[in-house]
């Protein structure tokens, strides 16, 4: 009998690699984060202690059987360490800070520059000095919550990213930079990541889109199977994930603060393709919105610990099929904040040409703070200007996880 059912399992994996597939393995975990508390005096110890933490839950994932893509460490917001201290002085420490995470191969977050609409906006001059140079860090301002949208801070924001824009390597520098409206902390996603507790915490994020597509291509244009099948799928392989965080909290004694159950994608891993598996028909065509919600409904409905922005992410430059549909000019800044209003995180990597103004940046903030406060949810926008280039020309970014697309005039 043992035999008879071997046999049968080698011929179902021989099949498998005939059909040019592979037998089915977890999704890549895109993040284990650490939230750390730092001072201006200690920050070696103490972000070398989350470090080792780091790397034994990353080794505690791999034997586990999941390929972890990145640990990371936020701290708390960074004006509360750089308080006091001259502007020249709070760029240096941050960049020290920096330059630690990448001599040690960590990312990194520095938090939010801005929170209230009390903060003082001289932490946003700060954060752009660090940005035009840093090698590793990122970060973000709250430019929206339960008090309001602060409308000042979305103008200084808008200068800060046009300035860094300018200043680094490319313009790449704004790729570390998300503009947060109603973000909560404990997202381990970055830019947007934050927290505001003693630290040694973590949380959990991975990488779903290819979870979407399967999916989604056994039930395309059944919203109610669909939407079952991928609430099915995703709620087992979250609950694992869990299971491994679980495990390493009891014996790290560190406390585990939840998962983010957003599937992002990356590169040819796609959700731009997982959408286009239920509707059909090119992202950006009618059904894409009823395809976001259902994914919305989907992870929301897993039954974990959730942190962060249980949503969907939707980012143009890291997923290849979204960046052809945006230089085809299929989708476009009011199409992603549409979207936004059934799913998150908003306006992610968004190219946009050089020569916009920090004007024009301020009314895209602007829209994405105001739909995010009306509907009290997650938002962020990550726009990046293409220095030197034009609506109608390609960009050059060198990066990886970034494909280059036709710039769009903008709206």
């Amino acid at each position: 009998m043992f035999k008879r059912i071997l046999i049968a399992w080698c011929v179902l994996l021989s099949a498998l690699s005939l059909a040019g597939q592979q037998p089915l393995k977890h999704p890549n975990v895109r993040a284990i984060t650490a939230f750390v508390r730092v001072d201006a005096q200690n920050y070696p110890a103490q972000m070398g202690e989350a470090l080792k933490f780091l790397t034994a839950a990353q080794d505690a994932y791999t034997r586990a059987g999941w390929n972890v893509q990145t640990v990371r460490i936020t701290t708390q917001p960074f004006p509360e360490y750089t308080k006091g201290i001259a502007k020249a002085d709070a760029v240096k420490l941050l960049l020290a800070i920096d330059a630690w995470a990448t001599e040690h191969k960590a990312n990194l977050n520095i938090g939010p520059a801005v929170m209230k609409k009390s903060d003082p906006l001289d932490s946003i001059e700060v954060l752009g000095e660090v940005l035009a140079s840093a090698k590793t860090a990122n970060a973000s301002a709250l430019i929206a919550t339960e008090e309001g949208i602060n409308w000042p801070a979305i103008n200084a924001t808008a200068k800060m990213l046009k300035y860094v824009a300018e200043k680094s390597s490319r313009g790449q520098g704004t790729f570390n930079f998300a503009a947060t409206a109603m973000v909560k902390p404990g997202t381990p996603f970055y830019p947007g990541s934050y927290h505001l507790g003693a630290g040694k915490q973590f949380a959990v994020g991975l990488e779903g889109a290819g979870v979407v597509a399967e999916a989604f291509r056994a039930h395309p244009g059944d919203p109610d199977q669909a939407r079952a099948a991928l609430a099915e799928a995703w709620n087992a392989e979250l609950t694992q994930a869990e299971a491994v965080a679980q495990r390493v909290a009891a014996q790290a004694k560190w406390e585990y603060t939840g998962i983010d159950p957003t599937p992002p994608p990356l590169m040819d891993n796609s959700i731009g393709t997982a959408i286009e598996n239920y509707t059909g028909q090119p992202f950006g065509s009618s059904g894409t919105m009823t395809a976001a919600g259902i994914i919305t409904s989907a992870v929301k409905a897993a039954k974990v610990k959730q942190v962060g922005y249980a949503g969907l992410m939707l980012p143009i430059l890291e997923d290849k099929r979204l960046a052809q549909r945006w230089t085809e000019g299929r989708i476009t800044i009011d199409a992603l904040l549409a979207y936004s209003s059934v799913c998150a995180t908003g306006l992610d990597t968004v190219p946009l040409p050089g020569d916009v103004t920090p004007e024009q940046l301020a009314r895209i903030y602007g829209d994405m703070a105001t739909l995010a406060y009306k509907w009290n949810k997650p938002l962020t926008a990550r726009l990046q200007p293409a220095p030197g280039k034009h609506a109608g020309e390609m960009t050059d970014f060198k990066d990886p996880f970034l494909t280059n697309v036709k710039l769009q005039p903008l709206p």
